[in-house]
């Protein structure tokens, strides 16, 4: 019966995803066939995450949400993608994986769309802004605000509003009671990296978040990640927040799979084994993803 089987995963994307391209290729293509779809999955914003589950035996599936939408809106179509997975699958429940917004996106989709927090066994989000991040506070301070406004009849950017950390602390409060009585287990990961080893358009946010929050992955800061380490419910109920490091120093693409050649050429430009250490590097990522899966599926299912 599909109730003995474990769970599916499903890994939940951020904001304004770079690979909008190619999934829309695959998408107009119709590409069904394994081996095409495990191309794609190499040029996923998930990089290759979702095969390397699949071929160690776990229902592993890709959702897709609006590119920078506000958050409600994104919750929401999260909720459409969560239902379409159980369908397809045949499941009760899913485990949810979310990188970045990916992790907002599903904490939203919990506590404000009816009946999904019975659909979700587990939320383990990575690189996630759950305090907000400075960098939001910066841009929106800087223009990004009117560029926001300017571009809102083409694409909605409304999402980047929802990322400073007084809208995140405003949330946290607001849905706390909800996170801690309902029945999701919640795990984050957090991750940081040296700003001489951070991807080159990293670098300046980086600058501005650890003047303000101290470490941090070249978006996030690793306090804002952690979120918590205990949600409190108005009648004192605790429910704990499972806290893990990210097991390898990465930044914000690294957390997902995506590795620059230049952390390594900057310091060691003679190397002739660049492509033995991309691979060695993104198959470590694969295998945090792994254990991520076999921890959740060894979770109670009630």
């Amino acid at each position: 019966m599909s109730s003995q089987r474990p769970y599916p995963i499903v890994l939940a994307h951020g904001i304004a995803r770079f690979d909008f391209v190619t999934q829309s290729l695959r998408q107009k293509l119709n590409l069904a066939l394994w081996d095409w779809n495990r191309a794609f999955d190499r040029l996923h914003y998930f990089r290759g995450i979702a095969s390397h589950l699949q071929a160690h035996g776990f229902e592993a599936f890709k959702s897709s949400v609006g590119f920078a939408d506000p958050l409600p809106v994104r919750a929401a179509q999260l909720a459409a993608e969560v239902e379409r997975i159980l369908v397809e699958s045949g499941h009760a429940k899913v485990h949810i994986i979310g990188h970045s917004m990916g992790g907002l996106d599903t904490r939203h989709m919990l506590v404000y769309v009816p009946g999904m927090a019975d659909k979700v066994a587990s939320l383990t989000s990575i690189g996630t802004p759950h305090n907000g991040t400075s960098f939001a506070n910066y841009g929106l301070l800087h223009g990004g605000e009117t560029a926001i406004e300017v571009a809102r009849e083409v694409v909605d950017f409304g999402g980047f509003e929802t990322l400073t950390l007084a809208e995140r602390q405003a949330f946290n409060e607001a849905a706390r009671h909800e996170e801690a009585s309902n029945p999701v287990v919640y795990r984050v990961y957090a991750s940081a990296q040296t700003r001489d080893k951070l991807f080159g358009p990293l670098q300046r946010p980086y600058d501005i978040i650890a003047a303000q929050e101290g470490d941090n992955d070249g978006l996030v800061s690793m306090q804002s990640q952690l979120w918590t380490s205990q949600l409190v419910a108005d009648d004192g109920t605790v429910k704990p927040v499972h806290q893990f490091r990210f097991p390898l120093p990465a930044d914000h693409l690294n957390e997902i799979g995506w590795w620059d050649v230049h952390e390594l050429c900057r310091a060691n430009w003679w190397r002739l084994n660049l492509l033995r250490e991309k691979r060695r590097f993104e198959t470590a990522v694969k295998n945090v993803y792994l254990t991520i899966a076999r921890d959740v599926t060894r979770l109670p299912t009630e």
